[in-house]
């Protein structure tokens, strides 16, 4: 038994559903389809998505919303239009569309995912209605009915523990069920979304819930990428990777999966392949607990920008006590949460997110760290760039570290800071941004080429 979940390119035409539909009837275990609402079409086009967020900007403004409803409407008619769906059907889905108009919006905490979540509900509805056109014994199913309950956080809901007993009874399921994603019910019966890759999410819920063989997450690409293809010419497709391991490279910039997203399904120990819906015979990447990875000690290189990087030095700052608590306090008190801090004897560096700092804000917190802490240096650097090399076979290789700094050298690099973790699954150099590109090309060339 699988469950599937296609994104929002692979149902963003007709042309692309019935690539979805020979997908489904090519594999009877498929019992399982979670939706995202249609993508887009071409470069130039508008996600349904988008449209939505625009209709609850503009009736929150007080604005005509007829004309979003209609150009939305006309999406799904679209698709509908080449595989004879029932009428009654698109009947429904214009008349959920209507009443979005008329949600209240004062003291509606749950306005935009009530909005927003209509783009994969409705999907849902006509993906099962061209299944049934075609002779698949498919239904939609509500994922109130599912058991999906989450907890009562616009934007940003969390799976409850008691949805999964109620989604192990959908197990036995004869028919192919379709499963709107991004959002489920609070307990108090409201609509209420999940936050980035939020029908990722759904689905690897509905795989843990049902306790699924695999979780087959369908897109536009064959499979996760070695490295960036804007930065490496034809890059490595992942044959196989472990759920930390694309941790640590969704961290680090890879955007295939939101880190979140895999969680239920990492917990229920159930194996997640990444396949393309345009070329569906390919292997794809799967993603489990455990792997060979003596071949290759490193399975990955990933990077990501718009870091700060604060540096403190005070001669023996190892004898004082508590001192790595007060700056961390100062941080708490401003509102700012850090991502690294590695530290020497007498130093430490204090990475961060750019977009927590303005200006103002920064030269206050340096005045504060300055008073409190009294170093004997104290800077902020700018504009960094962070590079992960990431392999659970650097485990058992000697020498991935010496490897990739003296690789750097050799392209005059400069290391603004280096940091491995205990687990040694992945090293993480700090480096300026404008050396990005050709950093992640040097590493890929060591250990790929």
């Amino acid at each position: 038994m699988k469950v599937v979940k296609f994104g929002g390119s692979s149902l963003a035409s007709a042309q692309q559903v019935q690539k979805v539909i020979a997908i489904i009837a090519d594999d009877p275990t498929r019992k399982f389809v979670v939706v995202s609402a249609p993508g887009k079409r071409d470069k130039e086009d508008t996600k349904v998505t988008d449209h939505l967020i625009a209709l609850y900007d503009a009736k929150i403004k007080g604005k005509e919303v007829q004309d979003l409803i209609s150009t939305i409407a006309k999406r799904y008619a679209a698709i509908a239009k080449s595989f004879h769906v029932d009428e009654k059907i698109m009947v429904d889905i214009t008349n959920h569309l209507e009443k979005l108009a008329d949600l209240p919006v004062e003291g509606n905490e749950f306005l935009k995912d009530e909005i927003v979540a209509s783009g994969e509900d409705n999907n849902a509805k006509l993906i099962a209605g061209i299944l049934q056109a075609q002779g698949i014994n498919a239904r939609y199913v509500n994922p109130k009915d599912f058991g999906i309950i989450v907890s009562s956080e616009p934007g940003n809901a969390r799976i409850l523990f008691k949805a999964y007993q109620k989604m192990k009874k959908w197990a036995d399921t004869q028919d192919v069920l379709i499963i709107p994603g991004f959002f489920g019910y609070t307990e108090g019966g409201q609509v209420c979304t999940f936050s980035r890759g939020g029908s990722d999410i759904t689905g690897s819920i509905v795989a843990a819930g049902v306790k699924a063989e695999l979780y087959e997450n369908f897109t536009d690409v064959d499979g996760i990428y070695a490295a960036h293809p804007g930065y490496i010419h034809k890059p490595e497709i992942i044959k196989e990777l472990t759920y930390r391991e694309m941790r640590e490279l969704a961290y680090a910039g890879f955007t295939v999966f939101h880190d979140e997203a895999l969680m239920p399904s990492y917990r229920a120990k159930i194996p997640v392949v990444i396949k393309n819906t345009n070329n569906p015979h390919c292997q794809g990447t799967k993603i489990t607990t455990t792997r060979d990875a003596t071949d290759n000690p490193v399975v990955g290189i990933a990077s990501d920008e718009g870091f700060t990087m604060i540096y403190i030095n005070k001669y023996l700052m190892n004898r004082e006590i508590g001192f790595t608590r007060r700056v961390l306090s100062i941080l708490e008190d401003f509102g700012l949460s850090y991502e690294h801090m590695p530290s020497g004897i007498d130093d430490i560096s204090i990475i961060l997110r750019a977009n927590q700092l303005d200006k103002t804000l920064e030269e206050e917190l340096l005045r504060t760290l300055a008073y409190e802490i009294d170093p004997d240096e104290l800077r902020i650097t700018h504009d960094l760039s962070m590079i992960m090399v990431v392999g659970e076979g650097m485990r058992q290789r000697v020498g991935c570290t010496a490897d990739s700094t003296a690789a750097l050298a050799r392209k005059k690099i400069n290391l603004e800071m280096i940091n491995q973790g205990s687990s040694e699954v992945s090293i993480m150099f700090g480096i300026h941004k404008e050396q990005e590109k050709l950093a992640i090309r040097t590493l890929y060339y060591t250990f790929f080429d």
